[in-house]
């Protein structure tokens, strides 16, 4: 089983923040003590692990509390539990392969039972930010496909209303970038809007279907039906990271205890 550090590695790498923030500066920013940081994570998989009866169809996503959740899924495995998984996520489908665990492609299933994933940011309505990871769009037709849409995670993740400090992304065809962008500064004026710039090269962020991600922040966020709508509609935004009334459930592991959050 991954250590607390490697799981934690796991989290820096594929958030945002990387890009600005050492690994030290990133962990030792956490609002919850080191200690108890991936404690809280991992008890919220161990509550999430009794939502998976034999013979479900689970999808996973990223992040380390999903990372929790495959070894503990392994363990059913082994215990003869059928079970049929695919993912949204290189990084977890690496995980899965390593464990050899079967994985199925989402196409050789034609509903999910439960998906499991993470975020960035959940409101109080359970509406999430799934902005950091790049793959909104991958995971929001995983999320479309499931009856139900389970959000993991710890009590860093809970806000009331969103921050501000996570922007919300939109996936854009590469050639309508230019229009895309004025487009969204004319219409909705956000405080900071930019390409998402790749560190392994020059140039921006291009995502499996050859797109770009373009990250778009509000000092102030819109009613969030609205910029959904507004932000959908544009020519050349193929999805965005809002999830707006798309989460069923979120299983969220707190200081207090563990926090079942339900539409």
């Amino acid at each position: 089983m991954y250590s607390n550090l490697q799981l934690l590695i796991y989290e820096y790498i594929r958030d945002d923040s990387f890009r600005n923030l050492t690994l030290h500066q990133w962990v030792h920013g956490k609002d919850e003590s080191n200690n108890n940081y991936m404690d809280l994570k991992k008890a919220a998989a161990q509550e999430a692990i009794k939502y998976i009866q034999p013979g479900t169809d689970i999808g996973l996503g990223a992040g380390s509390t999903v990372a929790h959740l495959v070894h503990l899924l392994r363990a059913k495995y082994q215990a003869n539990m059928p079970l049929r998984l695919c993912t949204s996520s290189f990084t977890t489908n690496a995980l899965l392969q390593q464990l050899q665990l079967e994985v199925l492609s989402i196409t050789a299933i034609d509903h999910i039972d439960i998906y499991f994933d993470g975020c960035d940011e959940l409101d109080a309505d359970l509406n999430a930010l799934k902005s950091g990871g790049g793959i909104h769009t991958m995971e929001k037709l995983f999320a479309s496909r499931s009856s139900q849409f389970i959000i993991l995670g710890d009590q860093k993740k809970l806000v009331t209303k969103f921050t501000g400090n996570v922007p919300v992304v939109a996936e854009v065809i590469a050639w309508a970038s230019s229009y895309v962008f004025n487009q969204i500064q004319k219409s909705l004026s956000p405080l900071k809007i930019e390409w998402r710039m790749s560190n392994k090269s020059d140039g921006p962020v291009v995502t499996s279907s050859g797109n770009y991600l373009l990250d778009i922040y509000f000092a102030e966020w819109p009613e969030l039906a609205t910029l959904n709508h507004q932000l959908k509609m544009i020519t050349g935004v193929v999805e965005i990271s809002l999830f707006h009334k798309l989460v069923d459930m979120a299983i969220m592991g707190t200081d207090e205890g563990i926090k079942i959050l339900k539409r």
